[in-house]
């Protein structure tokens, strides 16, 4: 048993792949054992390769034992045929391809056997990100525990049992960062209405959600729902804003055709 695939290729490395190559290394992967595969390399990776001692497109003469496909879904159909040789039958395949099925990848790769699909979210930039995966038969107990080892060195990570599952993580988790972003913005834009100066009103709104979001990481034994009544004092000013967030076509509703209109285009996206 290895503690890191011996050779990974990940092919495409965007703001998702890049900032995943970079928890890798700094969680312990041998930079002799990641190859990077990106046409248009920012920077950033270019930096990250010639410091790190990571190849960056290199010539590659055999499949590897893992190949990380982190490409947009748009971009599938070109790429597939260009690394279709690298997804050999020996080789787990770990795609964080967007809306594309296992079975879709493996129409697009024939030759992979072992197939792994995750959803992760943006905060993995910071490590700090969500995954939840589901595997495929062929992803025995060894492949398994490099992807675990691998995805959860940019944050929490979550074994799914049924791959139909991961829309929801989609509208959940991988959609999420985007509704605490649009809830900032909204509560500073309530703040300009009742007055307050633009920039005050921003600096009120995030400073409110960073504090939230790290009492609530502190305070993980807590339930959210006890830290909002912790801070709902009975007939108070929070309760009266609280009423409101939990009246009809509140909070709770809003969230929930949010996340339904997100969980159906994940599905329409599928294929």
């Amino acid at each position: 048993m290895t503690e890191w695939p011996a050779r990974l290729v990940l092919v495409g490395a965007g703001k998702m792949g890049g900032a995943m190559a970079q928890g890798w290394l700094d969680a312990g992967l041998p930079a002799a054992a990641l190859t990077i595969l990106e046409p248009s390399p920012s920077p950033e990776i270019a930096s990250l390769a010639a410091h790190r001692g990571v190849a960056l497109n290199p010539p590659i003469a055999a499949a590897p034992d893992m190949l990380v496909l982190a490409v947009k879904p748009q971009s599938l159909e070109q790429v597939a045929p260009q690394i279709a040789r690298l997804a050999g039958e020996h080789t787990l395949l770990l795609s964080i391809v967007a809306g594309k099925t296992i079975a879709n990848l493996l129409a697009r790769l024939p030759e992979a056997r072992a197939v792994v699909r995750a959803m992760p979210n943006t905060p993995a930039a910071i490590g700090r990100g969500v995954t939840g995966a589901f595997a495929n038969p062929g992803v025995d107990g060894e492949r398994r525990r490099w992807c675990e080892r691998l995805l959860s060195a940019v944050g929490a990570f979550f074994w799914l049992d049924d791959e139909n599952a991961i829309d929801a993580v989609t509208a959940i988790s991988g959609s999420g960062p985007a509704y605490v972003f649009a809830m900032t913005e909204a509560l500073a834009a309530a703040a300009e209405r009742l007055g307050l100066p633009v920039e005050l009103s921003m600096s009120l709104a995030r400073g409110t959600v960073e504090g939230a979001a790290e009492l609530m990481r502190r305070e993980s034994a807590t339930s959210p729902a006890t830290l909002r009544r912790n801070v709902t004092s009975p007939g108070g000013t929070t309760a009266a804003a609280v009423a409101v967030l939990e009246g009809p076509r509140g909070l709770n509703d809003l969230m929930a055709r949010a996340t339904a209109a997100a969980r159906a285009r994940a599905a329409e996206m599928a294929g």
